[in-house]
């Protein structure tokens, strides 16, 4: 492994068919490191195993000016977000939209480095996809490819509250990746970032100060995009430099409804979730990719007692910072 990560081996009681082992990846090479991240020098993150064989790679992809970046915390609306941004920047072209599935369209960089039960390498396919790329990437901002901050494409990064974030992260680690241990032990690995890509709090923060002194990075919020999706398509378009009707942005946030991204054969990954669930041993079980899509969902799913364990966690990491999460 290059001296640009420390490695370090950790003790988890997350392990699943998924993810079976963990490691904490530090970055030490700050070359190239965005300036407008401030003090925020990288902290370690919690990554399967697997993907020390592809952190240098990851690091060293080449970037074009040209592709155009998806980056969340996992279950932040990501896959909303890469059909929003695939459409705004292919002039609405639904035809490729509905016979093409979003993960061929905008695809997942890491997920080959990742997961277990994948023998692809993800990173080497998408480093050869035609261009202009679309991609994927839960990867915190430490960990991503270092080009990013010099050939500076389009970014587009979108958080969501903790809160909710932790109940859909709860049942995609129960069943995506087949995690059979309890609910609480989750949410406690939650609150003390020792899930896959924690810290979380960390994710956002590293990612707000460039909204500001970096133009090719656009900061959306998930609670936002829920609230006023007509205004958030036109800032959008307007990051991409693109400019349509209100007949067309109507017929855009309506393709982007919840029920109807559900029901899209190309956007709701039901494959992808019977290919994972089956792979991971909960093959036969019912689990929809998207469930609720609902802002607040928390307050049905957590006790009052991890709710305010949360409420004190996010506290402490927000200290310093202007950064809040909508509610």
């Amino acid at each position: 492994m290059s001296t640009s990560f420390t490695i370090t081996d950790v003790e988890s009681d997350l392990g699943c068919p998924g993810a079976s082992s963990y490691i904490k990846v530090q970055l030490n090479d700050l070359s190239d490191y965005p300036l407008g991240v401030g003090s925020l020098a990288p902290v370690p993150v919690v990554v399967p195993a697997k993907y020390q064989s592809y952190a240098q790679q990851v690091r060293d992809f080449q970037v074009y000016e040209d592709d155009v970046w998806i980056i969340t915390f996992p279950k932040c609306g990501t896959t909303w977000t890469q059909e929003m941004v695939w459409l705004i920047d292919h002039e609405l072209d639904y035809e490729t939209a509905r016979a093409v599935s979003i993960n061929t369209r905008s695809v997942f960089l890491e997920i080959g480095a990742i997961a277990d039960g994948i023998p692809v390498d993800t990173v080497s396919t998408t480093a050869g996809m035609k261009r202009p790329r679309h991609i994927k990437s839960h990867l915190p901002l430490p960990l991503l490819a270092r080009q990013l901050w010099t050939v500076k494409p389009k970014i587009v990064y979108v958080t969501r509250n903790p809160k909710d974030v932790a109940v859909s992260y709860l049942h995609h680690y129960q069943m995506i990746m087949g995690f059979r241990g309890t609910k609480e032990a989750f949410l406690n690995g939650l609150v003390e970032d020792r899930v896959m890509f924690c810290p979380q709090v960390r994710h956002a923060l590293e990612f707000w100060p460039l909204k500001d002194s970096a133009p090719n990075v656009l900061f959306l919020t998930y609670e936002s995009m829920k609230r006023d999706l007509r205004d958030v398509l036109l800032r959008v378009s307007e990051f991409f430099a693109k400019s349509y009707t209100e007949d067309q942005l109507n017929m855009l946030a309506e393709h982007l409804s919840f029920d109807q991204m559900k029901k899209n054969p190309s956007t709701n990954n039901e494959q992808m979730v019977r290919g994972a669930m089956k792979m991971n041993g909960r093959e036969g079980e019912h689990f929809e990719f998207m469930r609720k899509g609902i802002v607040g969902d928390h307050r049905n799913e957590l006790s009052e007692e991890y709710i305010a364990k949360f409420d004190r966690f996010l506290e402490k990491q927000l200290a310093g910072s202007d950064f809040k999460y909508d509610e």
